[in-house]
């Protein structure tokens, strides 16, 4: 048993590492300042290290400071206008050491056209050992021993890698398949010729046909689609539970969106207790994973080749697109606080700095360095000051589920000027059958409670709320023709501008069908 034994020797390891080691890793301050140092270090004679002076920096003893003040932050755009085009061109030596030989391909949620993630060899080096130690910390979870030798199947985009000459590009699942440990080979699922595939359609249906063949004990992937797997299998094989035919399924990590949302629909695909578990994995980085069972909160890994900034998700720091301000407000770890809802800046060995990745996050406790996701800087709802984040959109849909005993797959919110005051309009995705408008008016009492500047805004400028419900497969076949199917896209949950325009056509052709 490779992989049982790989745990073993691993969780040993880290049990009985160097006392001045695992005093670093008790403490996340000084383990944060020692990774700033590092990447510092090794970028100083970058063209990005000497524009920004890190030999100097690197001098200060107040190094987070120094760095906070010299650095600008940078967004996507503008990291790839100064500087990531030139890596892409094949030039070394730009903001990390060496050439980059892979790029992942990210169009997040809020993005229309593809971005150019670098992922260097440190940065998969980072990867591997942020998953080795999810793996480390699945030993507390007591499973037999046999449960060591079953699949894990991982429902990422496809491993398929364009080559230009210069680099590889693709899913960063792609990236990370072509260097997963020899060991890893034999549980990994569904196997490469299947996950190269860059149909979702054609990976889903292989996936299906071999269902009957995997023993699976764990599943990786973000909700939407691996409900779609499982219902396909239990109405192909005519089963009553996934359980049916994969008896040892006992574990599944999601990642990318709340899972509470989805979490109703998930129990009837079981017949078992699973275990439900988050991790953080980007295409900048390993961020975090869940280390407990009693609470959906996850940990920060701070010693990993990532520093962290926080910058207060407020007016003072971002307009009201979502786009970070110049010179905004920003936190190392050690000033950080619990409940303030933060924007993240990540400096990585993959030539990331002061990058601002798009996610907000909050503290439940900065000392343990555990985090929630609240959603995304480019998602939220705030037209008339009313700041309903995704966080508080998917607790009402939760929250919905429990008390009318309906399931929701999806959903999505906008908001409008209505005559001279505003509305909110909620797409809903189920298969039941409700009163719309018992709905709309719990998820408008569920913000209420949830959000005092909803509330607020609600009695002064928000008059109604909207609802229309529709057929789940509409949201799936709408991100089909946006060519966004499968594996690691996820729906925005808020649309604007052209996003919104794209889906109301798309649902105006609907009615002419």
């Amino acid at each position: 048993m490779p992989i049982l034994g790989t745990i073993i020797k691993k969780a040993y390891e880290l049990r009985n590492m160097p006392v001045e080691l695992k005093k670093q890793r008790l403490n996340p301050v000084i383990a944060q300042k020692t990774q700033l140092k590092k990447l510092l270090q090794k970028a100083q004679f970058t063209a990005f290290g000497e524009e920004y002076q890190f030999d100097e920096l690197l001098n200060q003893k107040e190094v987070e400071n120094a760095f906070a003040a010299k650095v600008p932050v940078f967004d996507y755009n503008s990291m790839y206008k100064h500087w990531w085009y030139r890596a892409l061109n094949g030039e070394a030596y730009v903001t990390w050491p060496g050439r980059v030989k892979y790029f992942a391909l990210s169009s997040g949620t809020s993005e229309a056209s593809s971005k150019h993630i670098p992922i260097t060899q440190d940065m998969l080096s980072s990867i591997k050992r942020a998953s080795v130690r999810q793996l480390v910390s699945a030993s507390k979870y007591d499973f037999p021993v046999h449960f060591y030798e079953k699949g894990i199947l991982m429902i990422g985009g496809s491993t398929h890698l364009n080559y230009n000459g210069t680099y590889f590009a693709g899913d960063l699942s792609g990236i990370t398949a072509g260097n997963i440990p020899f060991w890893f080979e034999h549980f990994y699922k569904p196997g490469r010729r299947i996950s190269k595939a860059t149909d979702w359609a054609t990976k889903l249906n292989e996936m299906v046909k071999k269902a009957p063949s995997w023993d699976i004990g764990v599943i990786v992937g973000v909700p939407a689609w691996v409900q779609i797997l499982l219902e396909r299998i239990i109405s192909e094989y005519k089963l009553n539970t996934i359980h049916d035919i994969w008896p040892n399924l006992s574990v599944y990590v999601h990642s990318g969106v709340s899972f509470a949302p989805y979490e109703k629909s998930f129990e009837k695909l079981f017949s078992k207790p699973v275990i439900y578990s988050e991790s953080y994995l980007a295409s900048e980085g390993y961020l975090a994973y869940q280390t407990r069972l009693d609470k959906r909160i996850m940990q920060l890994i701070v010693d990993n080749g990532i520093y962290y900034e926080f910058v207060p998700f407020n007016d003072q720091n971002f307009d009201e697109e979502g786009n970070i301000l110049p010179n905004p407000q920003t936190f190392s770890l050690k000033d950080a606080s619990n409940n303030v809802e933060y924007a993240m800046l990540l400096s990585t060995n993959a030539g990331a700095w002061r990058y601002l990745i798009g996610d907000t996050i909050k503290f439940t406790n900065v000392e343990q360095c555990e985090i929630i996701i609240t959603g995304r800087t480019k998602q939220f709802l705030s037209i008339c000051g009313e700041h309903l984040s995704v966080e508080n959109m998917s607790r009402a849909i939760e929250l919905l589920q429990e008390e009318m005993n309906i399931t929701v797959k999806e959903f999505t919110v906008t908001g409008f000027r209505h005559g001279s005051m505003f509305a909110h309009r909620w797409y809903i995705g189920s298969d039941d059958v409700f009163d719309e408008q018992l709905a709309i008016k719990k998820i408008d009492g569920y913000l209420n409670q949830l959000n005092d500047d909803y509330m607020v805004e609600r009695t002064e400028a928000i008059t109604d709320i909207f609802i229309k419900v529709l057929p789940s497969q509409i949201f799936y076949d709408y991100l089909r023709k946006q060519g966004k199917e499968g594996s690691a896209v996820k729906f925005p949950r808020v649309l604007k501008g052209q996003r919104l325009e794209d889906w109301e056509t798309y649902l105006n052709t609907l009615k002419n069908t």
